[in-house]
């Protein structure tokens, strides 16, 4: 995923699971996708760099290549999408050990997420599942001062197929849901930068 201009709005994703092109990945690949669509820059945090990451230690400071890759994305982001699968009523432990790691960048001018409108996707084999794992990831976000965007979408596969063979979403409407969570990461960015402009 490529940068449009230098100006444009970077949307860092998180998200994605142990196995891979996981369905929770792959859903955050096409919001990411939707948001380059409306000019913005992005970057993909994916199951393949989030395994590597260690398990969450505050006292240690040892920082792996992905990790510090992660805080570095961050940092530099203007939004933030994370997808994560409902596993047993929350967030999956890959994705939580991700978020747990920003205490990286708990010093930086920016602690967190502070000031970042933040997407919330959750899959999960179950429409229980998924609403309280999206409520728990949202609460994760407020925690990390970060602003969850109005709309948080959740998919269950196991009522419907998500994706066809070619890789492509089955339903247009689910299409529709993630470019409109992407429409307000990306809004609530540009709106950012705006009022960071001089007068």
């Amino acid at each position: 995923m490529t940068s449009r201009t230098a100006s444009a709005p970077l949307i860092v994703g998180i998200g994605g699971t142990t196995r891979p092109g996981s369905t929770s990945e792959r859903t955050l690949v096409k919001a990411l996708a939707a948001a380059e669509a409306l000019g913005a820059r992005t970057r993909l945090f994916g199951g393949a760099i989030l395994t590597r990451i260690p398990i969450y230690d505050p006292t240690t400071a040892d920082r792996s290549p992905e990790l510090q890759d992660l805080l570095d994305g961050v940092r530099q982001a203007d939004g933030v999408i994370i997808a994560t699968p409902g596993y047993h009523g929350s967030v999956s432990g890959v994705v939580k050990n991700a978020l747990d790691a920003l205490e990286g960048v708990r010093g930086d001018a920016r602690p967190y997420l502070d000031g970042r409108a933040v997407g919330c996707i959750v899959t999960a084999d179950g429409w229980q599942a998924g609403g309280t794992a999206l409520a728990s990831l949202r609460t994760i976000v407020h925690a990390l001062r970060g602003w969850p965007t109005p709309l948080g979408v959740t998919f269950n596969p196991s009522a419907s197929p998500l994706f066809d063979a070619a890789g492509e979403l089955c339903n247009v409407r689910d299409g529709e849901m993630l470019a409109m969570l992407a429409g307000q990461v990306v809004g609530f960015a540009r709106m950012k930068q705006a009022l960071a402009e001089p007068a």
